[in-house]
């Protein structure tokens, strides 16, 4: 190219290396051995991974009264909300949305069984971010971490898991109620019930073969069934979002200052602590983030980002808003920083246009997604040491009270309790940390008296 001089111009790049220069002091790409083009395409990659929860999300939390459009809303805008802040401030490439299991145990057992308000349920959910995101800030959080059983901490987990098994199953109607048994299998010659089972095999086929966004493949898949077979109807696909206000600053942050509230916070705290130190654990070995000395980079930040996004969530309508350990997936793609998470909070965003195909999603499909996740969440039970009584005991017991008692608070409970007690009376009360003991305390009381 030659100019009116006749002197010959190299094309100019100083926008290109100007935008790179901004990514480059923002996410710092190169001293975590990445590029632009990788991140964009480990957003893309965690973001199919975790999109089942856009549509699995509306429906669960419908059965609590809320409206299932501005849960749709609320559930694209907390996830972006979170993840652009972990992006940004602690440069991590990790999604986060409403947790899967808590979301469960807002709907059916906080409102549907204890019978508190929606509003008030989302009122315990912002206190419960209050106190994790006060325990980010000092030793409380490594105090506490440190002084709960290894064998509680999985049985958490599996017994979250049973617990989303159980509802997933309800939902589908495979299993459901009976005056003789309690419980029963249905009727797989109802459409439900064979669909959801479908949904799942779809879903379990695909991950062993290791394809990416295999929930949200087995779930549109089971709704493509259904509109094939005439009980689906179609919608269409885009549409303007619906309104956020049904949900919008509706949380009761007074009502949930009862008595009867404290194991349900304590439920809340502790299930979204110990999945987010898992998870970010998880991902950081995975993205190399772990320094010489065996510090973990930005880890004080990351749990600092999950914390307040629990908080934040709360104001649009959202349950506990948590890192998804699908962001492996993207870590696995290559994604390192935090430019990682902006393309899966933008991808979000983007997805409220899809309110109509959301819409179309049927409880079906999403309890096959439901059965699935419980399943996955339960091998965490080959962590507990089995050859310790006393270990076993309460982890079991914790893991079963859960769908038994259909409530997570309740298995925490007596699992803690059955903990101390059982160590104690065994002359092994010295193993046992002041914090389960102070917490079985505030437990028997809370049997007692509520």
């Amino acid at each position: 190219m030659e100019n009116a001089n006749n002197e010959t111009v190299k094309p100019t790049t100083e926008p290109a290396r100007a935008d790179n220069g901004m990514l480059e002091k923002l996410f710092k790409l190169k001293e975590h051995g990445t590029t632009v083009k990788t991140e964009l395409v480990a957003g893309l990659t965690t973001f199919i991974t975790m999109a089942y929860i856009i549509f699995v999300n509306p429906n669960i939390m419908a059965a609590s009264g809320m409206d299932s459009g501005a849960v749709f809303v609320a559930t694209c805008v907390g996830a972006a909300i979170a993840t652009l802040f972990m992006g940004l401030y602690a440069n991590w490439p990790v999604g986060l949305a409403p947790g899967m299991g808590l979301n469960a145990f807002f709907a059916f057992t906080v409102v549907g069984e204890m019978g508190y308000s929606w509003e008030i349920a989302l009122g315990a959910v912002f206190w419960s971010g209050i106190i994790f995101t006060a325990m980010s800030f000092w030793k409380i959080r490594e105090w506490v971490l440190d002084a709960i059983p290894e064998s509680l901490r999985y049985a958490m987990t599996a017994g979250v898991g049973l617990f989303l098994g159980l509802i997933g199953l309800k939902s589908a109607g495979i299993v459901v109620e009976s005056p003789a048994t309690l419980v029963t299998l249905g009727d797989f010659t109802q459409p439900s019930a064979l669909l959801a089972a479908a949904c799942f095999l779809i879903i379990s086929v695909l991950v062993y073969r290791n394809v990416f966004g295999a929930v949200l493949i087995g779930v549109l898949s089971v709704t493509l069934i259904g509109l094939g077979m005439g009980i689906v109807e179609y919608n269409g696909m885009f549409a303007m979002p619906p309104s956020i206000e049904p949900t919008f600053m509706k949380l009761d942050i007074m009502g949930a200052l009862d008595v009867g509230m404290i194991t349900v916070i304590l439920a809340f705290l502790f299930v979204n602590m110990f999945d987010t130190a898992g998870t970010l654990m998880g991902v950081a070995e995975r993205a190399n983030l772990r320094k010489d000395d065996g510090s973990i980079k930005g880890l004080k930040k990351s749990l600092k980002a999950d914390s307040a996004s629990s908080v934040i969530g709360t104001f649009v309508g959202c349950p506990p808003v948590t890192s998804y350990v699908e962001s492996a997936a993207g870590v696995a793609a290559g994604g390192r920083t935090g430019l990682t998470a902006i393309v899966i909070a933008i991808l979000f965003l983007l997805s409220m246009f899809l309110a109509p195909l959301a819409g179309m999603i049927p409880p079906y499909a999403t309890a096959g997604a439901l059965i699935f996740v419980a399943f996955a969440m339960m091998s965490s039970l080959s962590k507990i040491k089995w050859d310790d009584y006393t270990e076993m005991a309460p982890a079991a017991i914790t893991a079963l009270m859960m769908p038994f008692t259909f409530s997570i608070a309740n298995g925490i409970a007596m699992g803690f309790v059955s903990y101390a007690v059982l160590k104690l009376a065994t002359g092994q009360g010295r193993q046992v940390s002041a914090g389960v003991y102070v917490l079985s305390v505030i437990f028997i009381a809370k049997f007692i008296y509520m």
